[in-house]
């Protein structure tokens, strides 16, 4: 797990993490009205979080395809349904292309989304605004379930690691853990009110190099990944 070797790939992934960040930063002194427009519904960052998410989906559909005969019903589900909600996430970061459609939100939308728009994680509910409650407070504890408790795990207990393998759950390596909280405490420091959305495209960048390059990586090896080894190789 302490293996901080990474492919070229890898190193493109992080250096375009840390550009995201330092732009931020230099606008927010530079430029804040063109920080408002970076970090803005339909902005630079919000689409770099999509393609992020859709990168991920990706890799789990492709392995989904090329492992159907090969592996068992269950991890053939967790990576389908990995792939699926990383799929519904990038359609909620953009509304499901409401507004590059120019489509007119239902009217039980404009009534209880907190923008108005055709999404679920600014629903509000009973005064509650769902993306507080289940995509900040629940989503960091499973994160941090995650990317802490798991990998301990995974790493000191057979059992674990066995069922983990076998449910084709992609385990973070060190230096993707590392990389999250730093992401998230320099995305805490920008004074800006949506620097949550600085945030969401890092995580989105990682999430997809934790699925891409796991410590588990040798579970997802097969005639498929023949691009994979020269990606990997160190």
């Amino acid at each position: 797990m302490a293996n901080f070797k990474l492919s070229l790939f890898e190193k493109c992934i992080m250096g375009l993490v840390l550009l995201i960040l330092l732009i931020a930063f230099g606008l927010l002194y530079f430029s804040p009205a063109s920080l408002d427009i970076y970090l803005g519904e339909d902005g630079i960052v919000e689409w770099l979080t999509v393609g992020g998410l859709l990168a991920g989906a990706f890799v789990c559909f492709i392995r989904f395809i090329t492992f159907f005969k090969t592996k068992k019903w269950w991890f053939l589900l967790v990576t389908f349904v990995l792939g699926l909600l990383l799929f519904i996430a990038a359609g909620e970061e953009i509304s499901w292309g409401q507004r590059i459609l120019g489509i007119q939100s239902s009217e039980y939308f404009l009534k209880n989304n907190a923008q108005g728009e055709t999404n679920i994680h600014n629903l509000v509910v009973n005064g509650v605004k769902i993306n507080k409650l289940v995509f900040s407070t629940i989503l960091i504890a499973v994160l941090g379930i995650y990317l802490v408790i798991i990998p301990i795990l995974y790493k000191k207990n057979k059992a674990v690691k066995t069922f983990m393998d076998k449910s084709g759950v992609p385990i973070p390596r060190l230096y993707q853990i590392i990389s999250f909280l730093i992401v998230f405490g320099i995305s805490g420091l920008l004074r800006h009110d949506r620097n949550p959305e600085l945030l969401e495209c890092g995580a989105a960048a990682l999430f997809f190099l934790i699925i891409y390059f796991p410590l588990n990586k040798s579970v997802y090896k097969n005639n498929f990944d023949s691009s994979y080894s020269t990606l990997t190789s160190k």
